[in-house]
């Protein structure tokens, strides 16, 4: 006999979209960013039921990226997905991926940008696991790009949202099972010519193995760790940014006596304000010794054409010379 209780698995994706529109504060429409995939189906048949019990209008998002020839059928039966589940608009965005980077970096950038363009400022919410989370610890771990890239997804980084980072893929999976729901499943998710798919199929298994279970929970606990550090970092920084800058300039005294992590979130923040793009380690670290190592050196050349120069105490950021 039935209870009226949604599934477990129903119940803890719906709750966990309820606690991040709790954290998202007052809005009147959010969107939802669909694959087809039992991640993004899950989180769409849970924001319709929440958002529309809290009077909100749910929109579904589906980015049709044209890489496999089936890719329109894919979307359109993603579309027929959400309308059954009662979401109040759906829109398939095609897209062309192209690019520097290889076809994971000119696909997410094509889906990104897509997204962001019809979400019309709207919150978008995004099927991201806590698997997903975990492989991009590893991720962030194997390429040495530092603290801030190992802290992985953050929940809430506008307009992007993500619910599920503390759910795990096998209950999204679960959930869609409870709610009869057939997912599509991602021939590239399996491809092996892909580095997270190895990570996901053959590194994290073994990782289990070795350290008898938990790892993604593990890595994704690490994520959250180092976030709120680099947040209370991030403050410290701002204020001293706030001191050491001057008319466009960073006054060396004021950035001297700072620790340097603190000092280069300074100098990140003000070559980024500049115009310098994809700043690298070397960069920032180059620029530091402009202050930290100070014996009269060149400018330190930068992404954007640009150069890091110390003269008269100050730090100036401007083109090169020709």
């Amino acid at each position: 006999m039935s209870t009226g209780k949604p599934h477990p698995a129903v119940a803890d994706v719906r709750r966990a979209v309820r606690d991040l529109l709790d954290q998202v504060g007052p809005t009147d429409r959010i969107a939802v960013a669909v694959s087809g995939g039992a991640d993004s189906l899950a989180l769409a048949a849970a924001a319709a039921h929440v958002g529309h019990k809290a009077g909100l209008t749910v929109v579904g998002l589906i980015v049709d990226h044209g890489l496999q020839p089936e890719s329109a059928h894919t979307a359109a039966r993603a579309a027929e997905h959400l309308t059954g589940l009662g979401l109040d608009d759906v829109h398939v965005l095609p897209v062309v991926v192209d690019g520097k980077g290889g076809l994971e970096a000119a696909a997410r950038r094509a889906r990104y940008a897509a997204l962001r363009s019809a979400a019309a400022d709207s919150w978008v919410l995004l099927g991201h696991t806590r698997d997903d989370q975990a492989e991009t610890v590893l991720l962030g771990l194997g390429r040495g790009s530092g603290p801030r890239s190992i802290a992985g997804m953050r929940p809430l980084d506008h307009p992007w949202a993500r619910p599920l980072l503390d759910i795990p893929r096998a209950t999204t999976q679960a959930a869609c099972d409870a709610l009869g729901i057939t997912a599509w499943q991602d021939p590239h998710n399996t491809d092996p010519r892909f580095t997270r798919v190895r990570l996901r199929h053959e590194v994290l298994p073994l990782l289990n193995d070795v350290l008898q279970g938990g790892v993604c929970a593990a890595l994704a606990r690490t994520a959250a760790q180092l976030r709120d550090d680099l947040a209370a970092l991030d403050a410290i920084a701002a204020d001293a940014y706030d001191r050491a800058t001057e008319g466009g300039d960073l006054v060396v005294a004021e950035l001297t006596p700072l620790h340097p992590a603190v000092r280069r979130r300074v100098l990140r923040t003000w070559l980024t304000l500049a115009g310098a793009p994809e700043l690298t380690d070397a960069h920032l670290r180059g620029t530091d010794a402009l202050v930290s190592d100070w014996h009269g050196q060149r400018g330190i050349a930068l992404p954007g054409g640009l150069v890091a120069r110390r003269a008269r105490g100050r730090l100036t950021c401007t083109g090169r010379e020709v």
